[in-house]
């Protein structure tokens, strides 16, 4: 089922989501939705409060096939590059975000075993812009400060 993306200024997009405990059904029937929707929104990666949910749980393609993280932890992160980024919850906004060239993240799979992924360049980007919108940030945060808080304003306006 194709989930209903939130938009800024969502309150839920500013909120730290909370740690997936139980892996079962309703967990799995939550990823494929994300999933379906990630797909159906032409989508590089999708966070669970993007859809509504407090969780934490990311789904990412990077153009080598559907990768699920629960519970990720950025463990290690070097280099850095600026480059430009979109985000299904700011539609037609695209900022020039400086993050880590390479990472190492700890997550947990679907089944909850714990797992580890190196990874560099776009799919490092995707991972690290999703795993901000579980901590509650998101890429408006990521700007120095009176560009955020003039372009905060011009997005509020835009919504009324």
């Amino acid at each position: 089922m194709i989930l209903d993306i939130k938009t800024y200024p969502d309150k839920i997009l500013t909120k730290k989501t909370r740690p997936i405990r139980e892996f079962d059904a309703n967990l799995q029937k939550l990823i494929d939705d994300m999933a379906e929707t990630l797909y159906a929104k032409h989508g590089a990666g999708l966070a669970a409060n993007q859809v509504g949910e407090s969780k934490q749980i990311i789904v990412v393609d990077g153009g080598e096939g559907l990768k699920v993280l629960i519970n990720p932890k950025i463990t290690r992160s070097r280099g850095q590059m600026i480059y430009a980024e979109g985000c299904l919850s700011f539609p037609g906004i695209e900022l020039f975000i400086k993050r880590p060239t390479k990472i190492a993240v700890a997550y947990q799979d679907q089944k909850g075993e714990a797992k580890n992924l190196k990874t560099e360049n776009l799919l490092a980007r995707i991972i690290c812009h999703e795993i901000d919108h579980l901590d509650g940030k998101t890429m408006l945060d990521k700007l120095p400060l009176l560009k955020r808080l003039a372009l905060k304003r011009q997005l509020k306006k835009n919504t009324k």
